[in-house]
């Protein structure tokens, strides 16, 4: 199956009094994702992969410990980042909900524990990639950083928030303030509702 654009769930300046403004938006989400999706259809044209979902593609592209992965798995990966990162944000979904705030509280201790793991991941992670909450293989909940376009895919995890620390997702806003922007991201653009959805 073809990759397509998926739509924002919301408009794209429904995020901008919580600090991710209409422009980062457009760039964003409508040249740098579609960049994605066109190079990556056209790379699986006439392969193997052609046909297939994009978590197959990625899983099944992924080579573990390669310095730089192939065209299609980072084309893949970086769709389904994308994909998810749109749905984990939004201008509801501001209160963590109850079995989210526990499965939290049973493996970092405290939310503001697991926050403060999260903004260090991500503002740790050198270069480009994700910071990512993830339900691991064992059940329990763990922190983890991404080079790249690398996903939780790639090791059998479940993907429950993950937030991009590629300079284009935040230096119009932000510069080149990475750790402001995770906390901005922590504090304010998290869909909660949604990423308990993923538990």
């Amino acid at each position: 199956m073809a990759f397509e654009l998926p739509d924002l769930p919301y408009a794209h300046d429904a995020l901008a009094s919580m600090g991710m403004s209409q422009e980062t938006m457009e760039y964003h989400h409508d040249i740098h994702h579609k960049a994605y999706v066109d190079n990556g259809n056209k790379l699986i044209a006439g392969t193997e992969w052609e046909g297939k979902s994009v978590e197959e593609i990625v899983k099944g592209t992924y080579q573990a410990g390669a310095v730089a992965q192939n065209g299609i798995f980072n084309n893949a990966s970086q769709h389904w980042n994308h994909t998810q990162f749109w749905e984990m944000m939004g201008p509801g979904g501001k209160t963590m909900p109850s079995e989210l705030e526990a499965a939290i509280k049973e493996s970092f201790g405290t939310v503001d524990k697991f926050k403060e793991d999260f903004a260090a991941a991500g503002a740790g992670q050198f270069g480009s990639g994700w910071a990512w909450l993830v339900k691991d293989t064992d059940g329990g909940l763990k922190v983890t950083k991404t080079e790249n376009g690398v996903n939780p895919l790639c090791f059998g995890q479940t993907a429950l928030l993950g937030c991009d620390v590629w300079e284009h997702s935040y230096y119009i806003d932000f510069r080149n303030k990475r750790p402001a922007y995770l906390a901005n991201f922590l504090d304010n653009l998290v869909n909660w509702e949604n990423v308990a959805s993923r538990l």
